[in-house]
């Protein structure tokens, strides 16, 4: 039975994923399982007879000058409990562990060996590693309400958006493709008191004319082919709160005075019903055209145009806010090593000094996509030009760097106060305006900076 049962225990050792090794007093191997030797890549040969010391444990303490104490502390304490530390494995590679260890005594009490079960934890301190980037992201000074910036032009926009948000006037959003129009209108829903209400999102120019007043107004059965029953559009399901219309200057002109009549009147028809619904939902617009050129043309309702027109934010393109490509680059980087989970560790300064000085046409989105291309194509742990899109590297540079010497967000404001205040000869009400901001926040900001009355 004895014999059995030693044998059905070195099955379940050599089972446990876990390594398991036992080790004499002076730490000479004698017994280790298959979990050992797959963690650490050393056969069973080379392990058994060698000193534990060939695993370069870094949690190893020698213990110095006690006369008649065992090299090891372990042996000194009797017991090892979840201690973390790293094994060097054959390749010279590390493998975070944790481990837990017993000594081993005869019958007569004496030391005769000890137990060690070795746990790689390297799943866990990716993870670890990880969550630590998303903190890193998600507390960046940089960014607000998820849009990244430090130049004078987005801290203007910034300022617009806490002011818009609080008020219920329509807005437009202007700005190349690429630029984060979407990302403004989000800003402004969430740092208003609209917040907790639905935020819907509608493309105007990736629906055909019949299918786009549908989507945003709804239709009642039957009111068309294929409408087998009532359904709601997208002003009914915003309810009070935001609804998003993308790509305005696309919209048909059908649409055009209808849109018109829900900015008038707050209400609207369904398609196929003439009874009037009322809607509440603050109107949020983006365009990448010139509306006043469409207006022009008669291509624009003029009178939609001043109804929308109330509030503008223009989103400057990538190359007008150069200063801000370095951190924006680095955003990206932590964006994607955490969905990618690779390990690349940084940007090199060559490459740095192409994306710097790239034209950039398909402003932040194409950088954002950039670096989706460079973590595919990047083979060591640093972004190389090498690495990056084919248009990078070919000549496709036709801007020459920026002054991108990092300033603190509090400077940036700073001086834009102060601009507003000369300009406005220290009129408070009047640096208001030309800043976009209340009077109470210039005044704030004077009293934050030391600026004294103006």
């Amino acid at each position: 039975m004895e014999e059995n049962l030693n044998q059905y225990w070195k099955t379940v050792v050599n089972t446990i994923q876990d390594g398991i090794m036992i080790v004499t007093p002076d730490g000479q191997i004698v017994s280790v399982n298959e979990g050992l030797v797959a963690m650490t890549g050393y056969s069973r040969e080379e392990l058994i007879g060698a000193s534990c010391a060939i695993l370069g444990c870094s949690a190893c303490e020698l213990a110095r000058g006690i006369p008649q104490c065992h090299w090891c502390v372990m042996f000194k304490q009797g017991s090892l409990r979840k201690q973390q530390c790293a094994l060097v494995r054959k390749d010279g590679t590390r493998v975070p562990v944790v481990k837990n260890a017993s000594v081993l005594k005869d019958k007569d009490g004496e030391t005769i060996g000890a137990v060690e079960t070795i746990t790689d934890i390297s799943d866990l301190v990716d993870k670890e590693e990880q969550l630590e980037i998303f903190r890193r992201e998600i507390s960046r000074e940089d960014s607000f309400h998820g849009i990244v910036g430090r130049a004078a032009t987005m801290q203007q926009v910034f300022d617009l958006i806490d002011g818009v948000a609080q008020i219920d006037a329509p807005v437009i959003i202007y700005g190349e493709s690429g630029t984060g129009k979407e990302l403004v209108a989000k800003a402004i829903h969430d740092a208003g008191p609209r917040r907790d209400k639905p935020f819907i999102k509608v493309n105007c120019a990736a629906l055909n004319e019949s299918l786009l007043e549908s989507e945003l107004f709804g239709h009642v059965k039957g009111a068309y082919t294929g409408a087998h029953k009532d359904r709601m559009g997208r002003f009914e399901s915003a309810g009070d709160g935001d609804i998003f219309l993308d790509e305005i200057g696309d919209l048909p002109a059908s649409t055009q005075v209808k849109l018109l009549r829900v900015l008038e009147e707050k209400v609207i028809e369904r398609v196929g019903d003439h009874r009037p619904i009322p809607v509440q939902a603050r109107i949020i617009t983006a365009t990448n055209r010139d509306l006043t050129d469409l207006v022009a043309r008669n291509l624009f309702r003029q009178d939609l145009y001043y109804r929308i027109n109330v509030i503008p934010i223009r989103m400057p393109a990538l190359r007008e806010r150069r200063e801000d490509i370095p951190l924006l680059a680095s955003t990206f980087f932590l964006r994607t090593q955490l969905k990618s989970g690779k390990k690349v560790h940084g940007i090199s300064p060559a490459a740095m000094e192409l994306l710097v000085r790239h034209s950039w046409p398909g402003n932040v989105r194409e950088l954002r996509s950039a670096f989706e291309y460079a973590f595919v194509a990047c083979k060591t742990d640093m972004i190389e030009p090498r690495d990056l899109p084919a248009e990078l590297m070919n000549g496709a540079v036709v801007c020459t760097p920026a002054d991108v010497a990092a300033r603190s967000l509090d400077e940036i404001k700073k001086e834009r106060l102060a601009q507003a205040l000369r300009e406005a000869n220290g009129n408070q009400s009047e640096a208001a305006r030309i800043l976009g901001i209340s009077r109470t926040s210039v005044w704030s900001q004077m009293r934050r900076y030391g600026m004294g009355k103006g």
